[in-house]
């Protein structure tokens, strides 16, 4: 899968024979991945990787629930591997480990948190968290399928259970899923009585439940300066609209409806006379939608751009393995743990639009060697 990198920032600084150099700040989906020098880019680019001293470390992996889970793991570990060493630790079957994933999460003082983004398998978690500039950023644990009716291949499988058991339980004390009062009666009930398999069934049945919830925006639409409240899943991105005069509206854009979008790096410099330049990260999303029979852009500006980038890319990819299971006669490609499963379905519509780090970079920085 390709990832969005930018190389928004970069540094003068002096070796210890008192040569300069420049250090470029390589930014990942939007946040900072590392500081290297142009050597190790040009290393990178031939296929080799940046030199990490590994070194055992211990890493708290939080779960859903508020616990962590203390892995022992090298600081050169891959996501996907520490996503293996925590699922040997909780007894997740192997088979599952596609339908979870490792998030950046930020905790805040008054017990809330925002999910940043999701580490893609080749992060390597240990070294990403400390070179993030998320505030009090974790590692955590969450399921990542966005298809609420996926929980039934989940169902024999006493840890998966849990584990998605627990993140129902956050989601609705977080107010992410909105269930009526009716069955916030009943979901309580279940839950004095620990019965999983039937919360989970009537969760099945609540607004937004299983959906990733994005942290306040903003949004052009129906008009520039709206404020805007998103969650995203199930075929759809939900939205809660609050307009100039205050008053607010609900609207839905529904995938099948989508042709394409792209996120955007807005970034500017800060403190640029001096030698530490810093970040104000500005991110958008532009979605290309037909309403009323015409395609039209609308643009969402939120830090978590890439991540909602990456939930429009995972429904996608869950509907047309549905469709692929349905339809024999169709034949596409569907990227699963860092392999392709070949399926049978139509050419999608979807033009999703990325940038390769090689084209964009490598050749503009060949004249900034140092």
């Amino acid at each position: 899968m390709k990832m969005h990198f930018c190389i928004p920032v970069s540094q003068q600084r002096t070796d210890a024979l008192g040569g300069r150099y420049v250090l470029y700040s390589v930014y990942l989906d939007g946040f900072l991945f590392c500081k290297v020098r142009y050597s190790q880019l040009h290393r990178w680019n031939e296929q080799d990787t940046f030199s990490i001293t590994t070194k055992r470390v211990s890493l708290d992996i939080f779960l859903p629930d508020g616990r962590s889970i203390k892995v022992e793991i090298l600081t050169s570990d891959t996501a996907e591997r520490v996503l293996e060493v925590v699922s040997h630790k909780i007894g997740l079957c192997r088979e599952l480990l596609g339908y979870f994933g490792l998030f950046l999460i930020q905790f805040y003082k008054d017990g809330q948190l925002s999910v940043i983004k999701k580490l893609a398998d080749f992060e390597l978690p240990y070294i990403s968290l400390r070179s993030s500039e998320v505030e009090n950023g974790k590692v955590g644990l969450r399921k990542w399928y966005l298809d609420p009716s996926l929980d039934s291949r989940l169902m024999d499988c006493r840890a998966a259970v849990d584990l998605i058991y627990m993140q129902a339980i956050q989601d609705i004390e977080k107010e992410w899923t909105k269930p009526t009062e009716v069955q916030r009666q009943k979901l309580e009930a279940l839950q004095k009585e620990d019965n999983q398999t039937k919360f989970l069934e009537l969760s099945q049945e609540v607004r937004h439940y299983g959906y990733v919830q994005l942290d306040p925006c903003t949004c052009d639409y129906p008009e520039p300066g709206c404020g805007a409240m998103l969650s995203v899943g199930n075929n759809e991105i939900s939205c809660c609209i609050t307009l100039p005069d205050n008053q607010t509206r609900d609207v839905i854009f529904q995938m099948n409806r989508v042709k394409c979008w792209q996120v955007t790096f807005l970034g500017t410099l800060l403190d640029t006379d001096g030698p530490q330049h810093t970040l104000n990260q500005n991110l958008e999303l532009r979605l290309q939608y037909n309403e009323d029979s015409h395609w039209q852009w609308f643009v969402i500006s939120t830090k978590q751009a890439f991540l909602l980038s990456s939930c429009l890319k995972k429904m996608i990819s869950e509907k047309m393995v549905k469709q692929a299971a349905e339809n024999p006669e169709m034949q596409i490609e569907v990227p699963e743990q860092g392999k392709s499963k070949t399926y049978h379905s139509q050419q999608s519509q979807m033009d999703h639009i990325h940038q390769d780090f090689r084209t964009l970079f490598i050749s503009r920085l060949k004249g900034n060697a140092n």
